[in-house]
């Protein structure tokens, strides 16, 4: 049976203000993740139409209104309803039929109502006849005993209405929730699944055993006689852990203790109860707890819930669940298999799949029935539709959630924003936009999800407001140096997609030719949105490599005519000849230009002038000789990266040589490990000492500021490479020679090895080099903050106009700065309780979506099997591990150093500075793994990283 919601009888004379109060009450709820139904007085007369407005017909009216109430109420929706309904009997009625009824008079004398008649309600009739008005010719019968009087006089405001309403009702329930003892205190995993048994409605529990650890070594013959006389005990079972320490609200320690399952037959149970009591490993566990239950069997849909959205705490309902294993346990266990994620803002469960919808509601009863917000659930669904709770316990250090209406606010004004923004464009191909985190520069990787303001601005100031399209169009591409690549929801980095893929298309093309590639490419990721981090690999064609035709030909089964695409063909083989160029390519002057750099920066670093202007200048330097011609180099190293993939894709080289050639680059990244052997400390520090895991992030330190926490320094044996010199065949060079000639490619095998390889090395050596000015300013925001009261975590919540513009104007700096950060922890309290998927393709999936399922890259043909580490775990402990880090940035070069198996990446693409060193060390490593495999895998103990076979298993 469903639990019913509340009813806020709402009730007043006419101008009182009911419907602002009731419209600010149905707003608040519905942020909390209340389902709310708002009935207005106005609005309700559509059901009662057949009735006039004499006091009879009013009290007709009134009394379906309480109907229409409980009917909805007992669908577990609250009900605001504003009306006036002032009669006795409806209000006596309400009482003793609705069992959560809530009645609030709004008081204002008839005076002020007089005073407050805008539509002329009071004004008597000029021909004498009945005015038919509650409180004029109709008595109006005050409630008798309603739960709060509201005095509605002038200096009321909604939300201090919405406020006593809240207060009073929370106590009204939490006496009749005592009175009833309904409301249910958690206790051990088995104990509050015992407590919820005999209440919860939308859900099954299955009967349990409960003993302790000091019940077993007292009495093991009397604890196996009580399970065997339960009618269940034949059947298979499962015996669980219950320990006092488990599920506790400062910490769950999930996963720490054994439970077995598949337990069939008598002999079989003594054993598992000693293997989950020895998991206790404590002397002071005896009165731990032990549970045994029937196993679920027949098992369609399984998973954990959660109420709030564990990383930033925001108002959501998260499910994370498996419908294809036929197990209860595969999310729990930490197996990948084919898990689905489904993420819900609260206050708009009418986004919720139809299959899910149970689950939904059993997460609201358990909210209601343990008066609590923030819960974690195990559930199961069975084959035959059938519910089932298997556990539930608080989250672990849960905070107390303040902000729920401005989040749900906030999602709607995101909506909003998706809408106007994907409309079509005057200047832009494309029909509509989509928006990701990892397409084109993807902001995942580089700055996270959420990054703090300090290092999103820094981000858009150097590469997304501008940089990047200066670059596209000086290599070639559509002009689009007026768009911004990234928009900034709510502090939610997302490239527009229709931008990039727009900046992809040659500046020749014919405006209808690129208006239906940009719809291709737009619909084909809606599509496949698991391709949304490959999407320059698997969409868009944007250079001519030696398998392009054949890629091409994909474009005929979606309407491009052969003209079509032989001018595709042409426009792309014209575009890639001009940029591969080893003479004046634009490549080749983008790599003099970063040497510019390495020069200017001693200038300003070195420089008599202050702090601030010294921070301008090398922002203003980063961008003209660092992130300008890196934005080159970037698209000269893709270019590269394709055409020698294509060289595997025709035959030309096999895997092997193709993971040669990439070992015998001489990239930063392989000249860092050499010279972590070679060099003195302060040799290697001086040289390499400006990078940061986080390049953006002033909260990671620099290499040189905690260099004992990256580096073991007593262990710098040197790495030699098992991996065999590139060489290429007379076979393979003829090959190479003839294809050039049939593709129209206007350069001979050396030039081409010679652009691949310098396109590569040379996008790794910009953005080792940029770094460095960067870091170099972000090193100097800290110390002007420390110089004007702001410690470095202050400085992360700066937004980095705010610092530059102090270069050109007067004002007073800390009263700027001070500013600038209070703005920033407002901006970003909000943005971390905000919740979006990764690829937004409707203004609809800014409240409810699931998460695209990811295919990872996986690097080499390696297979390890080792225990999982983290990038918070003792650096001294992640050798012989398989190491899991959030990004594919080249200031995690560090991990090298200390002898890991292999690593996992949460983001980062095929062609990140990551997928290149493992590349170079013949490492296995899976790159972009996504949020839901990163999160499971890392949960595991032990992980068997196949990347031959493009498999990750859960060892232990």
């Amino acid at each position: 049976m469903q639990t019913p919601g509340r009813v806020f009888w709402i009730t007043g004379l006419s101008a009182a203000g009911k419907t602002s109060i009731g419209s600010a009450l149905a707003s608040h709820l519905r942020a909390s993740g209340c389902p709310v139904v708002f009935l207005d007085g106005d609005t309700l007369r559509a059901v009662s139409n057949d009735l006039g407005y004499s006091a009879e017909n009013r009290r007709s009216a009134a009394m379906r209104n309480g109907m229409l109430c409980r009917m909805l109420a007992q669908q577990g929706f609250d009900i605001v309803c504003s009306t006036i309904s002032l009669f006795h009997d409806v209000q006596r009625w309400n009482r003793q039929n609705i069992p959560r009824y809530h009645e609030i008079f709004v008081r204002v004398p008839l005076e002020e109502l007089r005073r407050r008649d805008t539509k002329g309600v009071y004004t008597a009739p000029s021909d004498g006849q009945a005015a038919n008005i509650v409180g004029v010719d109709i008595p109006a019968e005050t409630p008798e005993a309603p739960d709060l009087i509201l005095d509605n006089d002038s200096s009321l405001k909604p939300e201090e209405a919405v406020r006593l309403i809240l207060e009073r009702a929370a106590g009204l329930e939490s006496q009749h929730s005592s009175a009833n003892h309904s409301v249910v205190r958690f206790g051990t995993k088995a104990e509050t699944l015992e407590r919820l048994a005999p209440l919860l409605r939308s859900a099954a529990i299955l009967p349990q055993v409960r003993f302790t650890v000091a019940d077993w070594h007292g009495d093991q013959q009397g604890v196996l006689k009580r399970i065997s006389a339960a009618p269940w005990a034949p059947e298979t079972l499962i015996v669980r852990s219950s320990a006092k320490s488990e599920d506790s609200s400062s910490e769950s320690q999930a996963g720490k203790f054994t439970s077995v399952a598949g337990v069939e037959g008598v002999a079989a149970i003594s054993p598992a109860i000693e293997r989950v009591i020895a998991s206790y490993e404590g002397n002071d566990c005896q009165q731990d707890q032990v549970f045994v239950q029937p196993m679920l069997n027949d098992v369609a849909i399984a998973g954990v819930a959660v109420t709030r959205e564990p990383s930033g705490g925001g108002p959501y309902f998260v499910l994370n669940y498996d419908d294809n294993s036929g197990r209860a346990d595969v999310v729990t266990s930490g197996a990948a298999g084919q898990l689905k994620t489904f993420i819900c803002l609260k206050s708009r469960q009418d986004r919720i799949p139809g299959h899910l919808v149970p689950i939904l509601g059993l997460l609201r009863e358990l909210e209601s029935l343990l008066d609590c917000d923030a819960i974690d659930v195990e559930f199961a669904v069975d084959k035959h539709g059938a519910l089932y709770l298997l556990q539930v316990r608080p989250l672990a250090n849960r905070q107390p959630l303040t902000d729920a209406e401005a989040t749900s606010a906030a999602a709607t004004e995101i909506a909003q924003k998706v809408a106007l923004l994907t409309k079509p464009h005057p200047y832009l191909h494309g029909n509509r936009s989509v928006y990701g985190v990892m397409p084109d520069w993807n902001p995942a990787e580089i700055v996270g999800l959420k990054p703090r303001p300090l290092a999103l601005s820094l981000y858009r100031e150097l590469i997304t407001d501008s940089i990047w399209a200066y670059q596209r169009d000086n290599y070639g591409y559509k002009n689009l140096r007026s768009f911004p690549l990234l928009v900034s929801l709510h502090g939610l980095p997302y490239i527009d997609v229709r931008v990039s893929f727009n900046s992809f298309i040659p500046r020749d093309m014919k405006p209808d030719l690129a208006e239906r590639l940009v719809n291709y490419y737009i619909e084909r990721l809606v599509a496949q949105p698991t391709l949304h981090d490959k999407v320059e690999f698997e969409i868009i064609f944007s250079c001519y490599t030696l398998d392009l035709p054949e890629r091409l030909l994909a474009l005929s089964k979606h309407g491009f005519s052969r003209d079509d695409i032989s001018d595709i063909t042409g426009l792309l083989r014209n575009l890639t000849n001009k940029i591969i160029n080893n003479e004046d390519g634009l490549w080749v002057h983008d790599r003099e230009k970063v040497d510019q750099l390495v020069d200017r920066l001693p200038q300003i670093r070195d420089a008599s002038i202050d702090k601030i202007s010294r921070v301008y200048w090398l922002l203003e330097d980063c961008k003209r000789y660092g992130t300008l011609p890196f934005a080159g180099l970037a698209r000269a190293g893709f270019i590269a990266n394709q055409f020698l993939n294509s060289l595997v894709a025709t035959g030309v080289l096999d895997r092997a040589g193709h993971a040669a050639f990439m070992s015998d680059l001489e990239t930063v990244g392989s000249q860092i490990g050499r010279d972590f052997a070679g060099l003195t400390k302060d040799e290697f520090l001086g040289r390499y000492g400006h990078l940061r895991p986080g390049t953006y992030d002033i909260l990671s330190p620099r290499y040189d500021e905690a260099p004992d926490l990256y580096f073991d320094w007593s262990n710098r044996r040197k790495h030699h490479s098992s991996a065999p010199h590139f060489l290429l065949s007379v076979s393979q060079l003829r090959l190479i020679e003839r294809l050039l000639k049939e593709h129209g490619i206007e350069h001979d095998i050396l030039s081409l090895i010679h652009f691949i390889k310098g396109g590569i090395e040379g996008r790794e050596y910009a953005k080792f080099v940029f770094t460095r000015s960067l870091s170099d300013a972000l090193s100097l925001v800290k110390q002007i903050g420390e110089e004007n009261g702001l410690s470095t975590e202050d400085c992360s919540f700066l937004d980095i106009n705010d610092v530059r513009a102090l270069y050109s104007e007067s004002g007073s700096v800390p009263a700027r700065l001070k500013a600038s950060v209070a703005e920033g922890k407002r901006r970003y309290n909000l943005t971390r309780r905000i919740v979006l998927p990764p690829l937004i393709s409707s203004p609809d999936d800014a409240f409810a979506f699931h998460l695209p399922s990811i295919h990872p890259n996986f690097i080499t043909k390696q297979c390890v099997t080792a225990p999982v580490s983290t990038i918070d775990d003792s650096p001294e402990e992640l050798k012989d591990t398989i190491l899991f880090v959030p990004s594919a940035d080249p200031g995690f070069d560090w991990i090298f150093s200390r002898g890991i198996a292999g690593f996992v990446t949460q983001f980062g693409g095929v062609n990140s500075h990551m997928a290149i060193r493992a590349n170079e060390l013949a490492m296995p490593a899976v790159i972009g793994a996504g949020e839901t495999l990163f999160g499971h895998w890392k949960r595991a103990d032990k992980i068997c990283l196949d990347c031959g076979n493009q498999q990750v298993q859960v060892v232990s």
